[in-house]
């Protein structure tokens, strides 16, 4: 195995592990390397650090090249067998909790799980969450037309360019509250802004999309349809952004976006605020 080109990568915690996963995977996506990535939750127990070494060592002995380790754990005894393996460890929060003691001039009080865990701090937070994402699933895809004053933002756009995931992603990741609407195909004739959302006109942001990639997405749904046709698609993504530009609605094109660029676009364009914790 080259020492450089292919690493196995740990994520641990005593909690979901989803925080050192993020900070893992932006400082390894630096490097040119390919990532084998293995994330271990909830190590809690002095047993499981112990199996979690042996299965850091096992990779070492199997490779002879150092796994790589990110970790967040609170409790001190669980660390240290963490940090006696043979892996490269790196303690994602302690890099940070020392400089800011110093500048803070307060002691840490470690808690397990206060990050994502429910704790009184963001119970009222995680409340929202599940409510934002109950009023999402309800508002999908146009389904129903009632309540949309109570969503944060509205998407419009033409079948598979995307609303769905981002607003189901906005829901879960930021407590947001995202309703969607589809134009489809018998909408292209006359196409105009539902009555339902033209007092809501400030709510509304637009999804588009390129022509070529929309065909594709839709060729594996329904394939060789008019629906996925290259006629079709583009003359439903210049009507679309027709009217975004005549209701002057803010309007992104998702062909180059992962979901999450998209949504965090949306939150700024849109000026809303985070609930991530």
């Amino acid at each position: 195995m080259d020492n450089y080109a292919d690493r196995h990568v740990f994520y641990i915690s005593d909690g979901t592990a989803i925080t050192a996963e993020v900070l893992g995977h932006a400082v390894m996506s630096q490097f040119p390397v390919t990532i084998n990535s293995i994330a271990l939750p909830f190590v809690e127990t002095e047993s499981r650090a112990r199996a979690v070494k042996e299965q850091i060592d096992a990779l070492w002995q199997q490779t002879g090249v150092r796994p790589l380790v990110f970790y967040s754990i609170v409790l001190p005894e669980i660390r240290a067998i963490i940090l006696e393996c043979e892996g490269f460890c790196q303690d994602i929060v302690q890099a940070l909790v020392g400089p800011l003691q110093q500048e803070l001039k307060l002691d840490p009080t470690p808690i397990a799980h206060r990050t994502h865990g429910l704790n009184p701090g963001n119970i009222t937070q995680y409340d929202a969450r599940i409510a934002a994402i109950d009023y999402t699933l309800a508002h999908d895809d146009g389904v129903s037309m009632r309540n949309l004053d109570q969503a944060q933002v509205i998407l419009l756009g033409v079948s598979r360019c995307g609303k769905t995931p981002t607003s189901l992603y906005l829901a879960m990741q930021y407590g947001i509250r995202a309703a969607n609407y589809p134009f489809i195909a018998d909408d292209m004739d006359n196409l105009q802004l539902p009555a339902a959302l033209r007092p809501l006109q400030h709510k509304l942001f637009g999804l588009t999309i390129n022509a070529e990639r929309l065909a594709a997405i839709r060729e594996e749904r329904r394939e060789n349809s008019r629906y996925a046709s290259m006629r079709q698609c583009r003359m439903e993504v210049a009507e679309v952004e027709a009217l975004y530009r005549k209701h002057q609605i803010h309007y992104l094109n998702s062909t180059n976006y992962s979901v999450e660029e998209i949504a965090t676009r949306i939150m700024d364009i849109m000026g809303l605020s985070r609930r991530m914790y």
